[in-house]
């Protein structure tokens, strides 16, 4: 059995741990950055965007605990924006360790969030799923997710000027 468990601070070093390493990853591999580059974006970000770590407003940082012979295991992780207003869920990161997978924890999850999402009177959850991952993806069609759009991105050089300078 799966529950969501607030993630404390030991729990959030943890997760940006995790965090700051995938999503550079992520950017270098999207945008075609330097991994240098990628994670110094990716610190910025989280920074910008959990100003106060778990104790930010607005955002929910749990973690995906699996309880099993009276133990709580740690499987994963669950960070989300509930928008009462506009009736909807933003999912900003998920993620159930690699040696996790495969197990079921994160259709459990997703149904776990689906009870919060009712319980706030929100009718719709939303996620941005890369390009490059087709494992959530396809998590994502089973759990009855439908593709929305698509995020689109060009890389472009600078302009060289007729006198031969970039710019």
């Amino acid at each position: 059995m799966l529950m969501f468990k607030p993630m404390r601070a030991d729990d959030y070093s943890d997760f940006l741990d995790y965090f700051i390493a995938d999503y550079a990853t992520e950017i270098a591999a999207n945008y075609g950055l330097e991994h240098s580059v990628a994670k110094d974006r990716a610190i910025d970000e989280i920074n910008h965007d959990l100003e106060q770590g778990i104790d930010t407003p607005g955002h929910s940082l749990v973690c995906l605990v699996d309880l099993q012979a009276n133990t709580e295991r740690v499987v994963g992780y669950l960070w989300y924006k509930v928008d009462t207003k506009m009736g909807e869920i933003h999912i900003c990161d998920f993620y159930v360790f690699p040696s996790e997978q495969g197990k079921g924890h994160g259709k459990q999850a997703l149904r776990l969030l689906e009870n919060e999402a009712v319980k706030a009177g929100v009718r719709q959850i939303k996620l941005r799923v890369a390009a490059n991952n087709p494992r959530a993806k396809n998590l994502y069609d089973a759990c009855g997710f439908h593709v929305t759009g698509i995020n689109m991105s060009k890389q472009i050089a600078a302009l060289e000027r007729s006198d031969g300078r970039n710019g």
